[in-house]
């Protein structure tokens, strides 16, 4: 029976199939990467690899970006565009996502005339909903992002 813990996406448990077989080889337990797969799926509560790839490409949110997805939003109200360079489900924090962005153009973070300071990368924690818990104050969400 499946636990809903967030699941890591496609590339990431690719990449633990391989390292799996890297492993098991290690120990002289050769094993094929089909069968590997299946291992990594069973791992997450599925029956086989074919039904985890499915509910991967069945179900929205933040679980479906990886490093290099590319990501719209806004940071303390100033909009920008980017790409994920970092993302992590939270297991302390279900339905929440800590991802790192480095965006195209560096975004001023100060609201002053006086001074700026600009930021070309970002950190936050989001939620299904791509945005974030902590507020500003005017009550907008510190970090929005939106993917396709």
């Amino acid at each position: 029976m499946r636990d809903h813990t967030p699941l890591p996406n496609l590339s990431t448990l690719k990449d633990q199939a391989r390292r799996l077989r890297t492993r098991l080889e290690a120990n002289g337990n050769t094993i094929g990467h089909s069968k590997a797969l299946e291992l990594i799926a069973a791992q997450y509560g599925f029956n086989d690899w074919n039904t985890l790839h499915a509910a991967l490409g069945n179900r929205p949110g933040p679980e479906s970006l990886g490093p290099g997805s590319r990501v719209n939003g806004a940071y303390l109200g100033q909009p920008f565009a980017g790409r994920i360079v970092g993302i992590q489900a939270l297991t302390s924090a279900p339905g929440h996502y800590r991802v790192a962005v480095d965006l195209d153009e560096a975004v001023d973070v100060v609201t002053f005339d006086s001074f700026s300071a600009f930021r070309k990368r970002i950190n936050g924690t989001i939620g299904r909903d791509g945005s974030s818990r902590e507020r500003t104050s005017n009550g907008r969400p510190q970090l929005e992002l939106s993917w396709s």
